[in-house]
């Protein structure tokens, strides 16, 4: 999959590009600590069926090139990368696909600014009162002093811890391999610009940003769609339901045998539940 990046007010952002360059665009947003590998081939899939897939690694732990000292990267700061990432590259008519705290930023790009956003996909992720879930929430508190998060996550440069349930193996339903996780840890724990990003997000979360979100995803009145693990110990399906509920345009779709990173357990079925959304 061709790698490029491009140069936004926050920063640069580093992003790979499958598909036509005349497809509907997709645009996926995962989680923190992870990068873009945490979508399989997923946009694959969607690529060979004629979309066009832009697969950024967003400020969020596992990106290898720092921001901006300056830059805001609060949750509303990132929501604002993503805007600008699509400003950016003129991408309309989107289908925004998010997981983890990816979902969460997702919600609050609709807040922010949705005329860009065509059709909206959520995987198990945060909602509501539910940002981030325990013991995530600790994570959070951690990384707000970059050497507190660092001793935390020491553990992770081994590979077996980063796929124990120590580390990543709570999330996903089969087995992690350790090559596949090493450029979700690695950022973080060599590179002191991409930990100072990472405070920067942590001091500027507050746990609320999505307490009130149903005033505004209320509003959003294109289709979303909600693929959702019903088994995930954190995010359960109660909120997906709800979310269903809000907003005007949604369905739902729940999943065996996955769990939070449901694009690395479930990849085709979330390739044809989002094929069967966009065309």
């Amino acid at each position: 999959m061709p790698r490029t990046a491009v140069d936004l007010p926050a920063g640069t952002v580093h992003y790979r590009e499958v598909g036509p360059a005349d497809g509907r665009p997709v645009v996926f947003v995962h989680g923190f600590l992870v990068d873009g590998t945490l979508w399989a081939d997923v946009p694959d899939r969607l690529a060979a069926r004629g979309l066009r897939c832009l697969v950024p690694t967003w400020p969020l732990g596992s990106h290898t090139e720092a921001m901006r000292p300056d830059a805001d990267l609060s949750p509303r700061g990132v929501a604002r990368v993503v805007l600008s990432f699509l400003e950016a590259l003129d991408l309309t008519d989107v289908t925004l696909v998010g997981n983890d705290t990816g979902g969460a930023v997702c919600q609050l790009v609709l807040d922010e600014n949705s005329s860009r956003i065509g059709r909206l996909v959520l995987t198990n992720c945060d909602a509501f009162d539910t940002f981030p879930p325990f013991p995530f929430d600790q994570l959070f508190r951690a990384a707000r002093r970059p050497g507190a998060g660092k001793a935390l996550l020491q553990a992770m440069r081994v590979g077996r811890l980063r796929t124990s349930k120590l580390g990543f193996g709570w999330l996903v339903h089969r087995r992690l391999t350790a090559a596949e996780t090493r450029s979700w840890a690695t950022p973080y724990l060599t590179d002191a610009g991409v930990r100072r990003d990472v405070a920067t997000f942590a001091r500027g979360w507050t746990g609320d940003e999505l307490t009130d979100a149903a005033t505004w995803l209320s509003r959003f009145d294109r289709p979303v769609l909600l693929v959702w693990a019903r088994r995930d110990r954190f995010f359960k399906l109660a909120l997906a339901e709800r979310l269903a509920a809000t907003f005007p345009d949604a369905r739902l779709v729940t999943v065996d045998d996955a769990l939070t990173f449901l694009a690395l357990d479930r990849p085709e079925l979330l390739a044809d539940e989002i094929t069967a959304l966009v065309t």
